[in-house]
């Protein structure tokens, strides 16, 4: 199948499995089932159908943190699309589907989600190459998963009676539970899966028929793109006006060109914490746990944390730790996370946004301790990694190395630092640490003065383009 390109999305910043998801750290960047990232998940399971490099379509903000996990696993993408807002799946497609198309005009695409997990990976490969036919010739292909039960929590797709590739009845919204049931017994509905199958010059010769100002607009925010290297960056102000829309509701509910395969894979969503159990490894008392974790006569519980978790006489209950948060709630109720959230996010914390470890180009930082008028982190620099030149008008900084070795600018002045070496930077001057090694640093920052912020940042030179942050 060499015309099969496919695309990745991970523009996603959903935060229903809070306090493990956030905002600046999505599910689709996390290992929740197995060893792999579900990003990375996701490109593995499609390998194997193609020979083509994929197209990732990422929220601008996450473009590193994207760019490292597909290194980590020998991936060099065709593209990395980055959206400066999302607008839904509709818009995100149309300008991976451009791309494709002024490569090949026989691309076909297979979109797929980068936060899904699929256990039977064999059939999904299967109906892939089941439904290629289909839509070589034109149709759009959805994959419609055979319902283990009543879900009240997915869209639904009625198809036409029959086998292989069945052409779509109408697709249907989220049911109330006495219509699921109906559905199953009807035997002809499928979970709608949001991946899909068709050529790339089909979907935007329907878009065009029935968007032809959502095209319009994609085209020229690709137009208009600034290429850095494998990033493509959409132009904000044409992107940002596009009117959000998925898939679903722009094409596939008004063309009469979709189709759909029936798909039994294990497949999920992992929509939440819940979902997640369901398709974890469980022991025979139905427990599934992640990390270091002790359980004495428990039933059905799930529990993920790096410390040590222990679980007493518990049923059907989530335990998630994290460094900074502990959510503990009885596994019935556990979608109410999303009102835990709103409320932080109401109470202007930052817990919602962003984790106590913060994730950057150069590496990361995890704040261990502040106070009024201080704060302490644990900073590590990828070797050859260097942070921009900047200033602060708030704040001082003391760095000690704790292993590897430093390069620091501070002022018109280079120096070397090694392990338990320091150096002060007084507020006001200009500054810059590099990792001139092939270890990473490791240094502690004391930070002290009035304001503390990561907004206290001028810089004046950066090898990663950003503005702030």
């Amino acid at each position: 199948m060499e015309n099969l390109i496919p695309v990745i999305l991970s523009g996603g910043s959903g935060t229903r499995l809070w306090p493990l998801s956030r905002e600046a750290y999505p599910k689709q960047f996390l290992p929740l089932v197995g060893d792999q990232t579900m990003l990375q998940a996701t490109w593995r399971r499609a390998a194997p159908v193609t020979r083509a490099r994929p197209i990732i379509v990422a929220n601008q903000e996450h473009r590193f943190m994207v760019a490292e996990q597909l290194r980590e696993i020998g991936v060099e993408p065709a593209a990395v699309v980055l959206e400066p807002a999302g607008r839904n799946t509709a818009p995100a497609i149309a300008t991976a589907a451009l791309i494709a198309v002024a490569q090949n005009e026989h691309a076909v695409l297979l979109v797929l989600p980068s936060d899904h997990v699929i256990t039977h990976e064999s059939a999904f490969h299967d109906a892939v190459r089941l439904a290629m036919p289909a839509a070589a010739r034109g149709d759009l292909v959805t994959f419609g998963i055979v319902p283990k039960a009543p879900e009240t929590g997915y869209g639904y797709i009625k198809a036409a009676r029959g086998e292989g590739v069945r052409a779509v009845d109408r697709f249907v919204e989220k049911p109330d539970l006495e219509t699921a049931r109906g559905y199953i017994e009807d035997g002809g509905y499928f979970w709608n899966s949001g991946m899909f199958l068709f050529k790339a010059s089909s979907y935007l010769s329907e878009l065009r028929r029935l968007e032809p100002d959502m095209l319009a607009a994609c085209e020229q925010a690709l137009a208009l793109a600034k290429r850095d290297a494998d990033f493509i960056r959409l132009d904000a102000d044409a992107f940002t006006g596009i009117r959000s829309d998925s898939i679903d509701y722009a094409v596939m509910e008004k063309t009469s060109a979709a189709a759909v395969v029936p798909l039994e894979a294990g497949w999920s969503d992992v929509g939440s914490w819940g979902a997640l159990w369901d398709v974890s490894a469980q022991d025979s008392q139905g427990n599934a746990h992640h990390g270091d974790v002790i359980e004495i006569d428990c039933k059905n519980t799930y529990a993920y944390g790096n410390r040590l978790i222990a679980l007493i006489g518990l049923q059907d209950v989530v335990v998630v730790e994290t460094d900074d948060a502990v959510l503990v709630g009885s596994r019935d109720r556990i979608q109410e996370v999303k009102e835990v959230v709103g409320q932080i996010k109401t109470a202007g914390r930052s817990e919602a946004a962003a984790h106590r470890k913060v994730y950057r180009p150069w590496g990361a930082y995890d704040s261990i301790d502040q106070g009024a008028r201080f704060q302490v982190k644990r900073i590590t620099v990828k070797p050859g990694a260097t942070l921009s030149l900047q200033m602060h008008h708030h704040r001082a900084e003391h760095w000690i190395v704790v292993s590897g070795t430093a390069e620091v600018t501070r002022g018109d002045e280079v120096i070397l630092l090694a392990e338990n070496q320091s150096t002060y930077i007084p507020l006001g001057v200009t500054h810059r640490l590099k990792n001139p090694g092939k270890l990473p640093l490791e240094l502690i920052e004391v930070q002290s003065g009035s304001y503390l912020g990561e907004d206290d940042i001028v810089r004046f030179e950066d090898a990663y383009g950003r503005t702030n942050g």
